[in-house]
């Protein structure tokens, strides 16, 4: 690596191009809530607690990041979200209805996405090809089924669409998943779910393991639903991403709620110490 490197200049050897490292976007103009949490509860395999009583909204119009290292609930937390796992007690409401107790079908079909932090076990059917799974959660409705026939015509213009519009670097739309690199994978996963147009996305690691031109594309469509009136709640580790994302950041440590701050009043050095589970000088809004 070269004495004078610089982050914007070692992306551009990776890429073959200029990266745009910091994302733009406007600032956030929140509107109603779509997603209320009330005293969450939900505990791990073990039976152990592993979301310990957290309470948050998302609004239309924002991004809320959660800061979090690896193991302290957050894992739990989307997987009760999206249905996938009980709650002990408290409730979730979706614009207005209790999806405390519901299932991830009904949670998708009130408008509901998600990008799974681990793509090839939660997000992809790796043995199918591309063109079914940019469909999964969509397939047996219209446009993309008449009663129990598939329209193929329909999916396959729609997958064609989505890999030119999404950049998704394929030999073909029925080339197997598991053949193609992590970072379009992972871009196979952002175009379904975005495509969906989602009133609530969540986002859980979503640049983990990709390129770098893949995780400043993968940004700027995070921040274009969020234009689009979606409300976002982003789950990661990684700082800059939450530092650069959020227009919230909620911080998390070992399954409680440490702080909610604004994400432009934050710092790094905060962060990091709220997410090793130290309280700092709260942050006046």
């Amino acid at each position: 690596v070269p004495e004078n490197a610089t982050r914007e200049s070692l992306a551009r050897m990776m890429v073959g191009r200029d990266v745009l490292l910091d994302v733009e976007k406007k600032p956030a103009q929140p509107g109603t809530v779509v997603l209320s949490v009330f005293d969450l509860q939900v505990q791990d395999e073990r039976e152990q607690p592993a979301v310990r009583g957290v309470s948050f909204e998302v609004r239309s119009g924002e991004i809320v990041g959660i800061a979090v290292v690896q193991g302290n609930g957050q894992t739990e937390l989307v997987e009760a979200l999206t249905g996938l796992r009980r709650i002990e007690a408290g409730h979730i409401r979706f614009e207005g209805v209790d999806i405390s107790r519901t299932t991830p079908r009904h949670i998708t079909d009130l408008g509901s996405s998600h990008i799974p932090e681990d793509r090839q076990r939660h997000g992809l059917v790796l043995n199918y090809p591309v063109v079914d799974n940019l469909i999964l959660p969509d397939y047996y409705r219209r446009p993309y089924s008449r009663g129990i026939l598939l329209d193929e015509e329909v999916i396959e213009k729609h997958a064609r669409e989505m890999v030119e519009v999404y950049d998704i670097r394929t030999p073909g739309i029925f080339i197997q998943a598991s053949k193609l690199s992590g970072g379009n994978q992972q871009k196979v996963i952002v175009a379904r779910e975005l495509a969906r147009e989602p009133r609530f996305l969540i986002a859980n690691q979503p640049t983990r393991g990709v390129d770098v031109g893949s995780i400043e594309f993968i940004h700027k469509q995070i921040v274009a639903a969020r234009d689009a009136g979606a409300a976002v709640l982003l789950v990661s580790a990684e700082l800059d991403e939450i530092m650069s994302l959020s227009d919230r950041i909620i911080v998390m440590y070992q399954g409680a709620i440490m702080d909610q701050l604004p994400a432009s009043k934050a710092t790094r050095e905060q962060l990091g110490l709220l997410m090793a589970g130290v309280h700092t000088e709260p942050v006046l809004a």
